[in-house]
């Protein structure tokens, strides 16, 4: 059984993540042959005060 996990900067809506998890199953499911019911996607919504790019907090590089 496949596990795909993706972590992704708070702010996607339920239609992106619909969307991204339909094209993740599927292309698992085209790559390794497995059934779309045996493909599991956990998605964390992470906020930018929690995430760091080059020594800088995302929440930072917003405000300025």
């Amino acid at each position: 059984m496949p596990t795909i996990r993706v972590e992704l900067m708070e702010g996607r809506t339920v239609e992106q993540k619909r969307a991204l998890v339909h094209a993740l199953t599927q292309a698992v499911v085209e790559t390794l042959k497995s059934k779309p019911e045996a493909v599991d996607v956990l998605l964390y919504d992470i906020k930018r005060h929690d995430w760091a790019t080059g020594g800088v907090l995302w929440s930072e590089k917003e405000s300025g």
